[in-house]
């Protein structure tokens, strides 16, 4: 019997055991926390966002980038191939307002257990407190650290790598894999912190007062691109969905001269001159406050934030709506890696096959985040890491049966 070792028991790594073992290959999971999958199960605790239900060509476009290294792994497995395989585990899903696909359960728990029930009665050995550490000197095998100290080998026909990046390490992503893949001459492009919050260097009153306040639907635009939707203010800065979905454009920014200026539309379903015409009804003993909030809507966190930015307010109708739609936030540098909810960089594409196999190790996958890619939240991180986990798996099957016809 062919035998496989998948090093990370995360969902791409345990996908990719699911693929080998329904084909009769004997494999093992090498998991380095007391338990697998535990970012997975972090990343449901809010109700896990499984995939998106948005069209193709939108879906992809999320993958910046990645995209057409991307697109075959999400024709192979593609969200409803995830809602299926969910369903077949016993955990239905459900589309959600924003598009975005959930458990029906709305945890990760239930379906998790599930999946291992199936992995166990296919026969998929999980060896947990196993920390990988390289390559045996024949540059095939595997070593791990395991529970004791002591050091494991092993050894298979196969090998898939889906360590993840190097986001929340404390659940088992810290990126040591990244040395021995390093030393072995295989270029990865280094790990950085992606969809996290950004640095802002707010005044102490504004932060204090303010800090775990939304700055709700506002749109924020950085070199050209824009996203709507709500933003946290924190005491260094701010964080939420408009400014993951820019990392990419904020990271550029940053890397050209140390800070990027950010541009937060407060009324974006307004244009300048609508804003101005209401602005026009002030009542004389209106407060600048006063006149923003009635006017407007402007609540005090909005308010705040245009005199954070300018010092004061401008006293005009046309400057203040110019301001309005345009409050420039000077971001000087993201949170730290560990702070992230995923990671941009990883083995870079040009040293893995169409199958995900290292081209300098046959016989080697890799899937997941370990993989040079990124993407915002809403369900397009867990599937790519589970398409990837597929793909991988699939590939793995191919080359074991290019070793059985030779």
């Amino acid at each position: 019997m062919s035998t496989a070792h998948i090093v990370g028991g995360g969902p791409a790594g345990l996908m990719a055991a699911e693929v080998l073992a329904r084909a009769g290959v004997e494999v093992t999971v090498h998991e380095a926390m007391p338990s697998p999958g535990r970012k997975l199960l972090l990343a449901g605790h809010g109700g896990l966002n499984l995939t998106h239900s948005e069209d193709r060509a939108s879906f992809l476009a999320r993958y910046g980038d990645s995209a057409g290294r991307l697109a075959p792994a999400l024709e192979v497995f593609g969200p409803d191939d995830l809602r299926a395989w969910c369903a077949g585990l016993g955990e239905p899903t459900f589309i959600g307002s924003s598009g975005r696909v959930f458990p029906q359960a709305f945890r990760a728990i239930p379906l998790f257990r599930a999946w291992l029930v199936r992995l166990a009665e296919l026969g998929v050995q999980v060896e947990t407190r196993q920390r990988w550490t390289g390559w045996a000197d024949d540059g095939r095998g595997l070593r791990f650290i395991g529970p004791d100290g002591a050091l494991v080998s092993a050894a298979g026909d196969v090998t898939v790598f889906a360590l993840g990046g190097a986001s929340w390490p404390r659940l088992g992503s810290d990126g040591g894999w990244v040395g021995p893949f390093t030393e072995r001459g295989i270029a990865v492009t280094p790990l950085r912190a992606a969809n996290v919050g950004v640095r802002v260097g707010w005044g102490g009153r504004f932060a204090e007062r303010f800090a775990g306040t939304p700055l709700k639907n506002v749109a924020v635009t950085v070199q050209g691109r824009t996203v709507r939707g709500d933003a946290m203010v924190t005491r260094t800065g701010l964080e939420g969905g408009p400014l993951y979905a820019l990392g990419v454009a904020i990271r550029r920014a940053l890397d050209g001269d140390g800070r990027c200026v950010a541009s937060v539309d407060l009324r974006p379903g307004l244009t300048v001159a609508q804003l101005t015409e209401k602005l026009e009804h002030r009542r004389p003993k209106d407060s600048r406050s006063s006149w923003l909030r009635r006017t407007i809507g402007l609540d005090a966190v909005s308010v705040a934030l245009l005199w954070e930015a300018g010092g004061e307010l401008p006293a005009g109708a046309d400057e203040t709506s110019a301001l309005v739609k345009a409050v420039p936030v000077v971001v000087t540098g993201t949170m730290p890696i560990d702070r992230a909810i995923s990671t941009a960089g990883g083995v870079a594409w040009a040293e893995v096959d169409e199958t995900l196999m290292l081209r300098a190790m046959p016989g080697t996958f890799v899937a997941g985040e370990m993989l040079d890619w990124e993407a915002p939240t809403g369900g397009y991180l867990l599937q790519a890491s589970f398409s990837t986990g597929v793909v991988a798996g699939r590939g793995a099957l191919e080359w074991l049966g290019h070793l059985r016809s030779t």
